[in-house]
């Protein structure tokens, strides 16, 4: 007898909810045949068997949910070690093929334990590390490589115990000076904090929204960051819109805001190069091309497809791809590599009448950049009192790749396009 386990449909997969079974004991599947469908925190994938043969037992019911990854979720009869690989066609969203997982033999399911500790989390060629925060900071105060380090988190990841480990057993010494890791603050329950049971109704956490609420935590905690705003006026950007979107009508094509924010932007990333960067332990990674990740808010958290190459395409182009991406987006059938990586963000909620935010920054980008409402305001102009429709734009920078200078020239840049248009068709 083997075991399926539940696969890692990306690479920060932790856990997913089992959502559907295509199959039941005693069927016999074959390599490729569709035998389930997995929900992730971004997406809802099918999963392919790799191997064949006959189910002798499903260990966990479709609707389960926080399925942690290489948990037994069946049992097949006979030898071989069949596991589970997202479908690459047909799906929701289609990531890379999962590799092969070895299955454990077993009499009795049992509770998932911490994955085997994985092959080092990166190699000499370059390629990523793939490390918590926490695990990077203490690996540099002890002055380890994390090259080196072996990762027994999902996936091949980095955590505390692997660098612990790695230093004799023993947590590093913070440096002299340093400040010490802070130990993750205990979350008290609504009844500790004096709020009486049946006073409110309690929705259970989802993969996203637990995912979102990590992430940003993490970025939030780790992540020194500082906001730069600055005012724009923007009415010869909506004449212009205009004039594009008449252009544009017989092509069943309309032009936003947000979409030429987002060509302007890749334009200024382009102009200001340091500030399409991202840190890494190992040196700043100055990107090649701008992808912009556009912000889009979902049933239960946020995602953020990704124009690709957005300084290489015309109005017209962003503007269709941006309105297939939000749909999908909000069907969660955006394929991982729609909305995985990124290179600078964009979060626009002028539509809600917001005025000025600052967005969390999205890591590993050094910048995100927030959007809000364009408004009618008084400006003074040539020394005479006037009105201008302004919009305020806040550029948040992750100060260990994008200083105060950088981050100035960048929206200097991006200001000057938005004051006139026709300079991004040049």
């Amino acid at each position: 007898m083997t075991d399926i386990l539940m696969p890692a449909l990306s690479p920060t997969m932790e856990e997913g909810a089992l959502a559907k079974w295509h199959v039941k004991p005693g069927d016999t599947i074959e390599a490729g045949q569709v035998i389930a469908e997995i929900e992730t925190d971004k997406a809802t994938m099918e999963v392919e068997a790799v191997d064949e043969g006959v189910v002798e037992e499903i260990l966990v019911p479709e609707g389960t949910q926080g399925v942690k990854v290489n948990t037994p979720i069946a049992r097949l009869k006979g030898e071989g070690a069949p596991a589970a690989k997202p479908a690459p066609q047909g799906a929701s969203a289609a990531p890379a093929a999962t590799p092969k997982a070895e299955a454990p033999k077993a009499e009795a399911p049992k509770p998932a334990a911490a994955p085997a500790p994985a092959a080092p989390a990166a190699k000499a060629d370059g390629q990523r590390v793939f490390a918590s925060p926490l695990a990077r900071r203490l690996a540099q105060q002890a002055g380890l490589d994390l090259k080196a380090v072996q990762g027994s988190g999902p996936r091949g990841r980095i955590v505390k115990r692997d660098v612990e480990a790695a230093g004799s057993g023993k947590a590093p010494a913070a440096a002299k000076g340093a400040p010490a890791a802070a130990e993750p603050r205990q979350v008290l329950s609504l009844e500790q904090m004096g709020i009486k049971p049946g006073s409110y109704d309690l929705i259970p956490l989802d993969g996203m929204r637990r995912t979102v609420a990590k992430r940003l935590t993490e970025s939030f905690r780790d992540v020194p960051h500082f906001p730069l705003t600055i005012d724009v006026e923007i009415d010869r950007l909506l004449e212009a819109r205009g004039r594009i979107n008449a252009m544009l009508e017989k092509q069943g094509v309309k032009v936003s805001v947000n979409d030429i924010v987002i060509k302007a932007a890749a334009h200024a990333l382009k102009a200001v190069p340091e500030a399409n960067a991202s840190y890494t332990p190992d040196g700043i990674a100055m990107h090649h091309n701008a992808d912009i990740s556009m912000a889009v808010a979902i049933e239960g958290g946020l995602i953020t497809p990704i124009i690709f190459k957005a300084e290489t395409k015309s109005l017209s182009q962003i503007a269709k791809e941006t309105k297939d991406l939000a749909e999908r987006a909000r069907s969660r059938k955006l394929k991982p590599e729609e909305f995985q990586g990124g290179t600078f963000s964009v979060s626009n909620l002028g539509m809600f009448g917001i005025k000025h935010f600052a967005s969390i920054i999205n890591e590993p980008q050094g910048c995100i950049m927030s959007v809000g409402a364009g408004e009618q305001r008084p400006v003074v102009k040539n020394g005479q009192l006037a009105v201008a429709t302004v919009m305020s734009v806040t550029l948040t920078c992750d100060h260990r790749v994008v200083d105060g200078a950088v981050g100035a020239r960048f929206l200097q840049v991006f200001k000057a396009l938005l004051d006139d248009p026709v300079t991004m068709l040049a």
